[in-house]
This record gives C-alpha cells, structure tokens and sequence, in this order.
C-alpha cells in the first residue's frame, strides 16, 4: 500500500515513534492524518505540523476509540491505515523478579499494549471489510517476539499484541485487510531515554525515530507483516525457534551479566 492519499490514524502520536511516523506519512502525500495522544497538548502541535486533526485519546478506553473512529472518518473520510502505537512499559522489581509488578501495572498494560488494538480492530473492522481493504499496523516491539530482560509484563503483553496482529491477518486476510506489525528494538524515544542505561534493549545499537518511520513506510508498501528496523532481530527469534532450551540459557546468562537490568 502506498501513503499517497490514504487516510492515517496514530495513536500514541504526539512523541516517539508516533510523531516520526505522522511526519513520514505527511511527507508520503497523506490525505489526513488524525494525531491521537493521551498528552492532547503534543497531539495538537504535531497535528498543526502535518495539517491533520488532533484527539485526546485514552487507548485503554473503548469508547475513546470509537470517538476517535467515528470523528475522524465524518471529518477525513474512510480510515485507510490505523497505526496502534500508544504504549506502556514498566520494570520488574530487581529484587522480587518477574512477577513482582502490581497487579494495577498488568491490567494497564494489558489494556494499552494488547486491548487497545483490540478495540480498533473492533471498531474498523466491520467498516474496512465492508469496503473490501483496511490496513492495520501494530506497534509491538522485539520484546514481542523475545523477551525484555527484566520487564515481564511489557514481554506478556508485547507478544500479545504480536499474537492478536497474527489473528488478524488470518482471519481477516481475505477480506481484504492488510497487517502489519512492527517490532523494534531499541528506538530513541522518550521511553527508552528515561529508562536503565543499562537496558538490553540498547545492546545492537539504538534506532533514531526516523530510521523506524523509514522502516515502516518501505513495509506497508511491501506489505509485508513483520517489519523489523533492526533486521538482526528476525535470527534471534530463528534461534529461539530452533533450540528453546539453549535460547533461554543463553538469556540467563545475558540476565546475570546485566544484573537484571529493565527498564
């Protein structure tokens, strides 16, 4: 699929990736892009840059997805392309290990790192099948298909994005939906930056916001479902693929030489 033209929702859009992806797409030739960010203030100043529309948006809220959904079709038009991007990340207690996160810290990032693409899919779908093509692009991250080291429930939950994106292209596929699911490693965004210095994430070298928008548009175009900025990514998850148990002996000892290092 080609940018040209097309109608672009960004959730998570005001900073990182979100903002990267919503000047990429303006300077692609996008018809509208629609800024949405739980921070309204840097919503609307991207949105003035690429001369699209700005929405607060609570992702972990249904009904602030579907706000955003129908706003933005009666204003634009048709969504062609809806980028899930807001997300959260929290680090394990060092001391008390991968289950030690509050149970209010999992459900949140349950409902931002996995529902939230739920209910945009929930919301377009019937609308994207009815016209015979839709694009949905989910932001999830390598963590998603490895593991974070020291981050249990942004691990958990990125690869239940990861999972429900692979969903959607089953199910979906013939009816005209495209997916696609991007996967990064260390990206210089605002999270990353105000997390350990010591992050794994950081280990094959760390992405600028450009360098991933640059990846995602050459993926839509390819279509393709993983796209993945930092491409030595795709044989790490060969080798866990291949031998499991030597995969997680090797995280073990990446583990103790970090000294559990998260975010």
């Amino acid at each position: 699929m080609q940018i040209r033209n097309k109608v672009v929702v960004i959730t998570g859009g005001a900073s990182g990736i979100g903002k990267a992806l919503a000047e990429r797409f303006h300077a692609e030739g996008a018809r509208g892009i629609a800024v949405a960010d739980l921070n309204e203030e840097g919503a609307r100043a991207v949105a003035a840059s690429v001369h699209g529309l700005a929405f607060r948006c609570d992702v972990s809220k249904e009904a602030d997805i579907v706000r955003l959904v129908e706003e933005t079709e009666l204003r634009l038009g048709p969504i062609d392309l809806f980028c899930s991007n807001a997300g959260v990340a929290y680090g394990d207690d060092r001391e008390k290990g991968a289950a030690s996160l509050s149970n209010q810290l999992w459900q949140k990032a349950w409902e931002i790192n996995v529902m939230s693409h739920v209910y945009a899919a929930r919301a377009l779908l019937p609308r994207m099948i009815a016209r015979g093509e839709g694009y949905f692009l989910q932001t999830a991250s390598a963590a998603g298909l490895l593991m974070q080291i020291g981050a249990s429930s942004y691990s958990v939950t990125k690869a239940g994005a990861v999972s429900f994106a692979e969903m959607l292209a089953v199910t979906h596929g013939e009816q005209g939906i495209k997916v696609s699911v991007l996967c990064p490693q260390g990206v210089d965004t605002p999270m990353l930056r105000a997390g350990n210095d010591r992050n794994p994430a950081r280990t094959d070298g760390v992405k600028t916001v450009e360098e991933v928008a640059e990846a995602v548009v050459k993926g839509i175009e390819a279509e393709r479902f993983l796209i993945l900025p930092h491409e030595e990514v795709a044989t790490y998850a060969e080798r866990k693929g291949q031998d499991r148990e030597r995969w997680l002996a090797g995280m073990r000892r990446l583990r103790a030489k970090l000294g559990a290092a998260g975010f």
